[in-house]
């Protein structure tokens, strides 16, 4: 130990008496690089007999960090006399104007995604992701949805080869086969990303943004579906109360499933949502259907669950009063420095993600 404690007041003596930032740096390498005298010290315990090895480990940290310390205040002091010289070198005409500062907003898509994760992360779903480009057996097989159904077509989605095997997803539907096909019952997920369809036009685009719901688990039923959506519309819209209504309609990868229409009117040219006689369509859903269960490797006669799609660009359009659907995605500042939101500026009802 008499060797290291002769190296450490060697080494103390050169750092309190340079003050150069490369000698320093220099020294700090020869102490505590990867093959620096620390180092090689610490290899030395190995070959000391066990009544040695202790005192030999302490002595050893405490030179260590006498040694970091003496280091730290030696860059430190460095540092202020660089800051000194260049205080009394260097004037600041405090009457020059300040710079200009741009400020990002919050693009509204990104708003409503952390707003629907954040409401339903209360409920207990957890929030999963899937890839883009999806194969055709969790897009189309696995979901029930047969060979002659119109979405296989291509001229409504985005082949990415000659053999129909891969393409752009048409929905965030393959992220329940891809989560059950990776776990065991029960889930309770939300799957928010981006699709793609060959459709344009003012309420449609060929990339949009989904949102996929699914709860799977023993003796789920329809009125747990219609108590979670019914929860969701009014947190969202924040109101009190929603008209709310199932109309039939129809799934392949459920059964029975349900177009959800909520109730609005008309005031001073805007929406308002929860008020009024006229219905508008907001989302689909249904119970999953067995067969697409059974394509996952779960057992219909003892889980059963619902699942429920909703267009995050159109939630957007309605709480925020966004009248064209194309105006997301044409990355004008103007329109963004309008509907987007101030990151700094969190709304009185936001709760945090629990991603």
């Amino acid at each position: 130990m008499s060797d290291i404690k002769k190296i450490k007041d060697e080494y103390l003596a050169k750092i309190n008496n340079n003050h150069n930032l490369d000698n320093l740096n220099q020294i700090k390498s020869e102490l505590f690089g990867k093959n620096g005298i620390i180092a090689l010290e610490f290899k030395k315990i190995g070959s000391i007999s066990a009544n040695e090895k202790k005192q030999f480990a302490t002595n050893l940290n405490l030179i260590k960090d006498e040694l970091q310390i003496a280091l730290n205040k030696g860059f430190k002091t460095i540092e202020a006399k660089e800051i000194n010289s260049k205080l009394q070198n260097e004037k600041l005409d405090i009457t020059l104007p300040e710079r200009n500062f741009n400020q990002g907003k919050v693009h509204p898509v990104s708003q409503v995604i952390d707003e629907i994760s954040s409401i339903f992360s209360e409920i207990g779903f957890s929030v999963e992701e899937g890839p883009d480009v999806e194969n055709e057996y969790n897009n189309f097989t696995a979901l029930n949805t047969p060979d002659n159904h119109p979405a296989r077509d291509m001229h409504d989605t985005f082949y990415l080869d000659k053999k129909k095997e891969y393409l752009l997803r048409t929905h965030t539907s393959p992220v329940q086969v891809r989560t059950m096909n990776n776990g065991k019952p029960p889930f309770k997920i939300i799957a928010p990303g981006r699709t793609y369809r060959s459709d344009s036009d003012q309420t449609h685009a060929p990339m949009f943004h989904q949102v996929e719901g699914l709860h799977i688990d023993k003796n789920i039923n329809m009125g747990h579906l219609k108590g979670c959506l019914n929860y969701f519309i009014k947190e969202f819209f924040e109101v009190k109360k929603i008209k709310m209504r199932f109309r039939p309609s129809h799934f392949p990868f459920t059964e029975p499933s349900a177009e959800v229409d909520i109730g609005y009117e008309i005031k001073d040219g805007n929406i308002v949502i929860g008020e009024g006689d006229k219905w508008l369509e907001i989302l689909g859903c249904g119970m999953v259907h067995p067969n697409v269960l059974k394509n996952v490797k779960v057992d219909p006669k003892k889980y059963q669950g619902y699942a429920f799609g909703i267009g995050i660009d159109r939630l957007g359009m309605l709480k925020y009063g966004i009248n064209d659907l194309r105006a997301f995605f044409e990355t004008d500042y103007r329109w963004l420095n309008h509907f987007g939101f101030d990151p700094l500026d969190v709304p009185s009802n936001y709760r945090g993600l629990s991603r």
